[in-house]
């Protein structure tokens, strides 16, 4: 990689300092939204399977690879909706 492409990569995270505070705000709505969306289904989850018992006393991986994967699916959505 010659030496202009890798600063014209570098020049595209500079943020002018008049735009910060309203990236910074957004950013910080979306992470807010995404952690009450979160808490919201992890609720769900535990109302629907008694996660701390199967997961911690029967030893239910399945049931923690499907957790997982159901939390990994939620991030990937907010994630979608916050890059628009």
């Amino acid at each position: 990689m010659t030496l202009s492409m890798i600063l014209t990569g570098l020049l595209g995270f500079v943020v002018r300092l008049d735009q910060l505070a309203e990236i910074l705000i957004t950013t910080l709505i979306f992470v807010i939204l995404g952690l009450v969306f979160f808490t919201i289904a992890y609720f769900i989850l535990s109302r629907i399977f008694d996660i701390h018992r199967e997961i911690e006393e029967d030893h239910n991986t399945a049931l923690g690879i499907i957790i997982g994967a159901i939390m990994i699916g939620i991030s990937i959505i907010i994630a979608a909706a916050i890059h628009g």
